[in-house]
């Protein structure tokens, strides 16, 4: 007999918010099934005001409070069982973070969880990267977001070293990357790939999934590092405006996807990697895996119907 549960995840970053609701199809004997039902991204641009002021302006504070109250009537309206909601670089780095956290539990009922780059690539550890990584291969997973990179390194299915980077995309547009990140995080890759025969990336994060769509290829199909430099080069070469109207894509993508690419395509550079895969997964699809195998040590809460 099936049994159909509901479960969302929220994911706060520093360019978006997003909320992922799933159907979860339990039958006895097989393993659950974790099926997207829905999406919905809201283009608060929090790292704007976190990375350059310190802290989050009343302005964008009353829009978080508004869409977190929307995101709770979605959820109560798709009988969603469990939710988790978790916030990154951008509320960790605000001064107000917590009382922006404490602020919109009062008012949207949403208790939010303020986790660092390590939690962030264990919940994304806990995705459907399995599937990449239980192989003989290395594998470097790269989630690039707005205001941090997260590496982690898997090989022969294990994983062997994570690190986070404060480079993100928000941070670029806005110069605020010096190059001492820039060589850390060179150093630190060619440190932990140099004793490894061959390294795959896999890609996370919403600019590599635009730059795969426009590629038109099939979900399980790479895109090479020559691909990748080439939409560099491309990107780079059109205006603002250009990459909105000849692309279609969102105003908040536009500024952002080049610094992404530069960014996934030093990372395969540095760790010699010539192929680079991306599957869909990201933090709020860990956070659903999370909640449902109760691992990674974050609570989860429940909605009253």
């Amino acid at each position: 007999m099936l049994k159909i549960r509901k479960f969302a995840a929220i994911d706060i970053g520093s360019n978006a918010m997003r909320l992922l609701i799933v159907n979860i199809i339990e039958e006895k004997g097989k393993p659950p099934l974790f099926n997207k039902s829905s999406l919905v991204r809201v283009p608060i641009r929090l790292g704007q005001d976190a990375f350059t002021n310190g802290f989050i302006t009343p302005e964008l504070s009353n829009r978080m409070i508004d869409a977190m109250k929307a995101f709770y009537l979605l959820m109560k309206v798709n009988k969603v069982e469990r939710y988790m909601a978790c916030a990154t670089s951008a509320m960790r780095e605000s001064e107000n973070g917590q009382q922006i956290v404490d602020s919109i539990y009062e008012q949207s009922k949403i208790k939010i969880s303020i986790i660092d780059g390590k939690k962030e690539a264990m919940i994304i550890a806990a995705s459907d990267l399995k599937n990449f990584i239980n192989s003989d291969k290395a594998v470097m997973y790269v989630d690039v977001g707005g205001g941090s990179t997260e590496l982690t390194l898997f090989n022969h299915g294990k994983l062997i070293a994570s690190e986070s980077f404060k480079n993100g995309t928000v941070r670029l547009i806005n110069d605020m990357v010096s190059a001492q990140v820039w060589h850390d995080m060179e150093s630190w890759i060619k440190n932990q790939v140099k004793d490894l025969e061959q390294v795959t990336v896999v890609g996370s994060g919403g600019n590599i999934n635009k730059i795969f769509k426009l590629s038109g290829k099939l979900q399980e199909k790479p895109l090479s590092y020559s691909y990748l430099n080439n939409q560099y080069n491309m990107l780079s070469d059109m205006s603002y405006e250009q990459r909105i109207s000849n692309l279609a894509l969102n105003p908040d993508r536009a500024d952002v996807i080049i610094p992404a690419l530069r960014i996934y395509r030093n990372a395969m550079k540095w760790s010699g990697a010539k192929r680079i895969y991306v599957p869909k997964i990201g933090v709020s699809d860990g956070i659903v895996k999370a909640i449902y195998f109760e691992t990674i040590g974050l609570k989860y809460q429940e909605i009253s119907f």
